[in-house]
């Protein structure tokens, strides 16, 4: 099974889902972890000019779809993994992920270690995992 982590530094789950600029992904199983890949993605601020009619003058107005597109390319990347920890998610990008059979979760503090969460999961699944992350391994 993949998992995700939201990370600034690649030691702790530290950034929020819609900013998370890289994304570690290890797969994990009752007999231990590997790191698969980083997943990085572009922080540049995407502005994307509206334009609006209305009677018979169009009005133009910028809108901020950064993170509409930051959560699009999030989604699909992650679209493999049945698990992304992240520091902090909104309700839309979480239901988003749900809904495609990702699992948000936030850790217990704001900098969670990896490793440490990694290792726990281990254990966890070597001995009775909880509904939610059996749920997750059949994916």
């Amino acid at each position: 099974m993949k998992i995700a982590f939201a990370t600034t530094d690649r030691v702790n789950v530290d950034a929020h889902f819609g900013w998370a600029q890289e994304i570690d992904v290890y797969e994990i199983s009752a007999s231990g972890y590997n790191f698969v890949e980083t997943l990085k993605f572009d922080d540049k601020s995407k502005k994307v000019e509206v334009e609006t009619k209305q009677d018979e003058s169009t009005i133009k107005t910028n809108k901020d779809s950064e993170s509409d597109d930051k959560v699009a390319a999030k989604l699909e990347a992650l679209a493999d993994c049945a698990i992304v920890y992240v520091a902090s998610i909104g309700g839309i990008p979480a239901a988003k992920l749900i809904k495609q059979g990702v699992m948000p979760v936030r850790p217990h503090s704001e900098q969670e270690d990896i490793a440490f969460i990694l290792n726990k999961l281990v254990q966890t699944l070597q001995g009775n995992p909880p509904p939610w992350l059996r749920k997750a391994l059949q994916k």
